[in-house]
């Protein structure tokens, strides 16, 4: 996870260790994980008939705040699914929660309660557990938040989905805004995977695009001046290099380190009008950074501010509710769920995973077939009435579009860019748009 698409907290950040942990366990995975694959396979009915939806609430400590909004919007999307008629009739049924427990223990108690389909975990570290519990059962699981790129290919027999975007989307978003303050572009990156790899995405979006920026610009192949690396007790002597590049724009990739080098780039004379942030870099600094260290710089956040409506529905069924991060993606996983059961007209998992690519909109195969291009719908009624018809449909969620791939990955993201002033304070400034290359 990082943050949520709908521009809420910061959740906390995956550190070098948890980037291991994970590519330790989806090794374990691959080599034990279900065999065939549920997203493109023909199956016959075998649910009982009533819809079950269980929750992994993997969120301890200071970010067991995190629970509450993935609570809160599965709660929503329940009793909406179940006041519209719910599935076959019967409402659907939401099996208590354990926050708190390990992931696998979670996973366990609710293959246990006959889940249908469960919705998380948040930390992408967690993810393999889930997997490797719930994919052997035939229970598919939807994560809200898993952001890693690598767990695209977590072998899962084809159970595993997220309406999260990996984080590398964000390149050629980060790519553009800097295209568009001038041609010539350095990089400056953390440590670990996720400086990393979304560094080699911005370099990739600008060979891609070759390129043509909004403002008019021109970045070609060579448009990175300097790709630096800021490795920990480093940031000095690795923004001299980015200084002496004399580049147009900055574009800082970090999460943990990411007020450090804000400050290292602010003492080295760089205004903020030449800085772009990534996700994990962008965040309210205040008085944490020199005064207007960050004036004019851009930061982006993944997925769109929810809409005064849905924050008005998730408040009224829990009221004491602070935050909203992961609520959009969370009630697009419960709704999508459901939209699929009703779809293949049965409640089992291996339906559900058999046709989230179709009902979703996306471009992959689903259920034995290519998924055909269906009607643009938002909210269960309006997408269950099309259904009854026997159309296909594209749900467009609350968090944004979905439209997943063969991989159970969403192929359009949406991101709000965030512009900076004088008090190091960000404000929502517009919104971009991206696809999977």
């Amino acid at each position: 996870m990082t943050k949520g698409r709908n521009g809420g907290s910061t959740a906390a950040p995956a550190t070098a260790l948890g980037a291991a942990v994970l590519a330790a366990a989806l090794a374990i995975t691959a080599c034990s994980g279900p065999s065939g694959n549920a997203r493109t396979a023909s199956v016959g009915a075998s649910g009982d008939g009533v819809l079950k939806v269980g929750l992994l609430l993997d969120n301890g400590g200071a970010q067991g705040f995190l629970n509450d909004s993935e609570q809160a919007a599965a709660k929503l999307a329940v009793n909406q699914i179940s006041i519209s008629g719910g599935f076959k009739g019967k409402p659907v049924e939401l099996l208590p929660a354990t926050p708190g427990a390990d992931t696998t223990s979670q996973a366990t108690t609710l293959a246990a309660l006959k889940a249908d389909v469960v919705i998380g975990p948040t930390d992408s570290a967690n993810a393999a557990a889930a997997i490797g519990v719930l994919s052997t059962a035939k229970i598919t699981l939807i994560s809200p938040a898993n952001t890693a790129p690598g767990l695209r290919d977590a072998a899962s027999g084809g159970y595993y989905f997220r309406t999260q975007a990996a984080y590398t989307m964000q390149g050629q978003v980060l790519a553009k805004l800097a295209a568009d303050i001038g041609p010539k572009i350095a990089v400056l990156h953390e440590s670990g995977s996720y400086g990393a790899e979304i560094s080699r995405a911005v370099t990739e979006a600008l060979k891609r695009t070759g390129s043509v920026a909004a403002a008019g610009t021109h970045a070609g192949t060579d448009a990175v001046a300097v790709d630096a690396q800021a490795n920990p007790g480093a940031e000095a002597e690795t923004v001299r290099e980015v200084k002496n590049a004399q580049a147009d724009a900055v574009i800082v990739v970090a999460r943990g380190g990411g007020q450090s080098l804000l400050a290292e780039l602010a003492n080295a004379g760089i205004p903020g009008s030449k800085l772009v942030l990534s996700d994990g870099a962008t965040g309210n600094y205040g008085t944490g950074l020199a005064s207007a260290a960050l004036k004019g710089a851009k930061g982006i956040l993944p997925g769109i501010f929810p809409t005064a409506e849905f924050q008005k529905q998730l408040l009224a069924l829990t009221p004491g509710l602070k935050d909203m991060t992961f609520a959009a993606e969370t009630y697009d996983a419960v709704i999508l769920a459901a939209l699929a059961a009703t779809a293949a007209d049965d409640d089992a998992g291996s339906s559900i995973a058999a046709r989230l690519i179709s009902v979703s909109g996306g471009s992959g195969v689903g259920d034995g077939g290519k998924a055909a291009a269906g009607t643009p719908c938002t909210g269960y009624p309006d997408c269950s009435e099309l259904l009854a018809r026997k159309q296909s449909i594209d749900y467009e969620g609350i968090s944004g579009p979905i439209n997943f791939d063969e991989n159970g990955d969403i192929t359009a993201a949406n991101y709000v860019v965030y512009s900076y002033g004088a008090d190091n304070r960000p404000a929502m400034s517009g919104t971009e748009k991206t696809t999977a290359p």
